[in-house]
């Protein structure tokens, strides 16, 4: 038994037309909703991987810096530094005033 596609009446072309468009923007909304999960997971894993890298460097910066201070305050200064006078411009020292 052969199909016949002339006795099908317009409104069933159109019908059949409709599914078969819908069919191709499911397809299309599919495939973005894949990719958008795809590339939220990569951008997650290397936010994560950035974050990790700032946050040991950040980390060694302030290990490094608490060391050096440790260090500089148990060593002992073989001389006492003298005072220096600085010239001063009455009670603001190292201030040149100008004429208003």
């Amino acid at each position: 038994m052969d199909f016949d596609f002339t006795a099908l009446e317009t409104a069933t072309y159109v019908f059949i037309g409709t599914l078969a468009f819908a069919a191709i923007l499911v397809a299309f909304i599919a495939v973005a909703a894949i990719a958008t999960i795809v590339l939220i997971g990569a951008m997650g894993m290397a936010w994560y991987t950035v974050k990790a890298v700032l946050g040991g460097l950040v980390h060694g910066i302030n290990f490094a810096w608490d060391s050096l201070v440790h260090h500089a305050g148990q060593v002992e200064i073989p001389a006492e530094f003298q005072p220096q006078v600085s010239p001063s411009t009455g009670s603001y020292s190292r201030v040149a005033l100008r004429d208003s």
